[in-house]
């Protein structure tokens, strides 16, 4: 786990941004994390001591494609992770 870690959001330097965004909505993110969480899905982003890179939240976001047998291919998945990052975490 420490290369996920090590990993910074220049992982998402070549990641396909309208991409993510047409993905997030095909999927319906935002309604399943407001299923978990309530309000508006937000307070899943950032759950304490979880998503403290890049690389895991990449990995986060994969483990969301495999559970949910999305299908996504890994550049879809860091698409989706690049859209969250620029408008969630923040990550340099």
């Amino acid at each position: 786990m420490q290369g996920a870690r090590a990993q910074g959001a220049e992982i998402f330097k070549d990641a396909d941004m309208a991409l993510g965004e047409k993905l997030i909505a095909e999927h319906k993110c935002v309604a399943c994390h407001v299923s978990k969480v309530g309000g508006d899905g937000s307070a899943i982003y950032k759950p304490l001591g979880k998503i403290n890179t890049a690389g895991l939240l990449r990995g986060m976001v994969e483990m969301c494609n495999t559970t949910m047998n999305m299908g996504m291919f890994p550049e879809d998945v860091s698409a989706v992770a690049a859209v969250l990052n620029r408008d969630h975490y923040k990550f340099k």
